[in-house]
């Protein structure tokens, strides 16, 4: 029988190599944008640096739109996160809830979004956005990271209302409590976890979107971080003290959601899993 200390050891090893592999790629990233060009492109990397400068910063910002780029990803991912928020609350609160005729079908389908690569849908959504004159705008992306990140959302939280014990819904009904006000005021409050790790899954899978920002974006005004990070790289060959800064900006919001809400999200993954 192997001795409790061994499986610690064998515990503690193994969280040291996924740090090591989830950390050091970011750790390169970071201090790989404020070394000098020479020790970038050393043939022996160094893991902390030896020297320290902001010109890649400084000419990635001067350069280039940068600052624009992620002030549109900072509104589009807002936007299709809060809009996440208020269609899939009523959505999961009724599919869970409510009983209605194809209830259990229109979940079905909804879940169906999944098992189709987005790709697919690329020419009838830029056809159907084109006949309605939303090419081009911030709005149209907003519609499309909505809709992709809706099913997972409704599942989430419809996993979440699963766990509220219908007493509680009962006794504020019998004190005169309309649906709308028991929603707002006894469940949200305890489904905040859940909430909160829709609101970083949407913020997250909106603010990495490639596909459909190169496609339905024309204008380099209104490009988000993705698709204008990709031309800076390819206006200016391969400048990697320019790629590391880009993408240590680029890192900046997604930490901040994390640092703001993070214990929620960790919580509605654990908590949301349990029916």
């Amino acid at each position: 029988m192997t001795h409790p200390m061994g499986w610690k050891l064998l515990l503690w090893a193994g969280f040291a190599v996924i740090c090591g592999l989830v950390a050091l790629p970011f750790w390169f990233v970071l201090t790989g944008s404020i070394k000098a060009p020479q020790e970038i492109i050393a043939r022996m990397p160094t893991v902390f640096p030896e020297s320290f400068t902001t010109q890649h910063y400084e000419k990635l910002l001067a350069a280039s739109d940068y600052a624009a780029y992620m002030l549109n990803s900072v509104l589009v991912a807002t936007a299709s996160t809060v809009l996440t928020l208020a269609l899939s609350i009523p959505a999961g609160y009724a599919f869970f809830r409510l009983r209605f005729r194809g209830r259990d079908a229109v979940y079905r389908v909804i879940l169906l979004a999944y098992a189709f690569p987005s790709i697919v849908v690329l020419v009838p959504l830029f056809a159907m956005f084109a006949k309605m004159n939303l090419i081009d705008s911030r709005f149209a992306l907003v519609l499309v990271n909505t809709a992709f990140a809706l099913p997972f959302a409704i599942w989430m939280l419809r996993a979440f209302f699963a766990q509220i014990p219908p007493d509680i819904e009962e006794a504020a009904r019998m004190d005169g409590g309309p649906p709308l006000t028991i929603l707002r005021r006894i469940l949200l409050p305890l489904i905040a976890p859940g909430m909160g790790a829709v609101a970083v899954f949407a913020f997250v899978t909106s603010w990495t979107e490639y596909v459909f920002a190169s496609v339905m974006i024309l204008s380099d005004a209104l490009r988000t971080v993705p698709v204008g990070f990709a031309g800076i790289i390819g206006q200016y060959q391969v400048d990697w003290g320019l790629l590391l800064a880009g993408a240590s900006l680029a890192i900046l919001p997604v930490v901040a959601i994390f640092a703001i809400i993070g214990k929620w999200f960790v919580a509605g993954l654990t908590e949301g899993a349990v029916k």
